[in-house]
């Protein structure tokens, strides 16, 4: 698995991380104690684990913060990028330090290396979210932050009210089928050396069935899922994070590293998908 720099941190993590947001009835389901297909799941970011991927995405509303933290059981702490997101109604300083400690519980860690606003709020004022932020930092809890859902202004505004530290990413629906981000964020990120965490990078499962992919994947001899995510993973602040369920299906999307797609190979599945 290649890895890269992850924004400014100096940390190099897995081009390709795992996504956990399995679904709306799962997490319904997981409110009342019930965690559907919970060892496969594990058994899925163990995979994941085993195969380099060292970024792993997760949020408090997921509930699947337990999950990560039986997979990360064992292994060396430094080895493994955790990333957790705080929901919007948890923006005000002293419920952000609450929720984050709940959080850290759950995955069973002293300290998160990543710690994302999952929606914007416009109800809580934007500095008093990221100077809690950089509190938890200042109290070695914490060690980057990031938002998700942001649009430019927003993501801007974010990054000016961090006094001490530096916004680190942003996670965005981005894939061949979704590229919104291309007009604005992304030539932004790539000014400020900001992470795009890129969700849904198979277009909620539609890229695997699409014929688009088949003349690089027979030529690389990959599968349309590989082809796809590597087209996000070879751009240069892009970090993919399909989502990690399935053991056969990690263990697929970890296929996507080590190889790179031609600029020409780039640009022209690119214009396929315009």
């Amino acid at each position: 698995m290649r890895l890269k720099e992850f924004a400014k941190t100096g940390r190099k993590v897995s081009e390709i991380g795992m996504g956990t947001y399995y679904d709306p009835l799962w997490i319904a389901a997981a409110f009342v104690g019930w965690r559907r297909g919970a060892a496969a799941k594990v058994l899925a970011i163990e995979a994941g684990l085993d195969s380099g991927m060292t970024l792993i995405d997760t949020a408090e509303i997921y509930r699947s913060e337990p999950l990560v933290a039986q997979a990360i059981r064992g292994r060396k702490r430094d080895e493994v990028f955790l990333a957790t997101k705080v929901w919007p109604n948890h923006l005000h300083r002293d419920v952000l330090v609450r929720s984050f400690k709940k959080s850290l519980r759950r995955l069973g860690t002293t300290y998160a290396d990543l710690y994302q606003v999952h929606w914007p709020n416009p109800g809580v004022p934007i500095q008093e979210t990221m100077s809690a932020m950089e509190e938890l930092i200042g109290e070695g809890k914490l060690m980057h932050v990031g938002v998700s859902n942001f649009n430019l202004n927003q993501l801007q505004e974010a990054h000016s009210a961090l006094r001490r530290s530096e916004l680190s990413s942003v996670q965005l629906d981005y894939s061949l089928i979704h590229r919104n981000v291309e007009q604005d964020i992304l030539p932004y990120c790539d000014r400020e050396k900001i992470a795009l965490l890129a969700y849904y990078p198979l277009g909620h499962g539609k890229l695997p069935s699409d014929p688009r992919l088949d003349e690089l994947s027979a030529k690389h001899g990959r599968t349309r899922a590989q082809v796809a995510l590597q087209w996000l993973a070879g751009k240069a602040n892009v970090f993919p994070i399909p989502r990690a369920s399935k053991s056969d299906h990690v263990k697929e999307n970890a296929g996507a590293s080590d190889w790179e797609l031609t600029e020409q190979g780039r640009d022209e599945l690119g214009q396929k998908f315009r």
